[in-house]
């Protein structure tokens, strides 16, 4: 009888375990695997800041679209949500999207990018699931002068 009752105990807790287990491994499948470029369309300095216009390529390698609400552009992870700004923009399963975006960053940031050091860009996706998340994206430089 105790053996009974200890393997039916055991069935429940491998059942609830399973069952706790089951919608993270669901949700951390559609987080979206998104890569990018960037190129610099135009660059003004102002004191110690530069404002600089980026036209950005981001492409969505998942099988599911991701719907970016809000962007930033930082060399830390996780910007207070108030610096990020809307963007609203839908990148299709396994396609890219364009976007051209207007940062005021410091000059020494701006200036380590002409030196070959990574940009980071950060995104709040929608992800079909519903759920937000916030994803960082390392960008590539293009290389080819400035784009009009």
């Amino acid at each position: 009888m105790n053996s009974r009752c200890f393997l039916r105990s055991t069935c429940w807790i491998l059942l609830a375990a399973w069952l706790a287990i089951t919608p993270q491994i669901s949700q951390s499948s559609d987080v979206s695997r998104l890569s990018g470029s960037y190129q610099v369309v135009r660059d003004a300095g102002v004191g110690p800041q530069s404002r600089v216009r980026l036209h950005l390529r981001l492409s969505n390698q998942r099988g599911e679209e991701v719907r970016i609400q809000r962007i930033a552009l930082r060399d830390f992870s996780h910007p207070a949500r108030e610096s990020m700004r809307a963007c609203f923009l839908v990148i299709h399963a396994g396609s890219s999207a364009d976007t051209t975006q207007e940062f005021t960053v410091p000059r020494s940031q701006y200036e380590s990018w002409q030196r070959g050091k990574g940009l980071r860009l950060l995104l709040e996706v929608l992800l079909p699931s519903g759920r937000r998340t916030t994803e960082a994206v390392e960008l590539k430089a293009i290389s080819s002068g400035k784009a009009n």
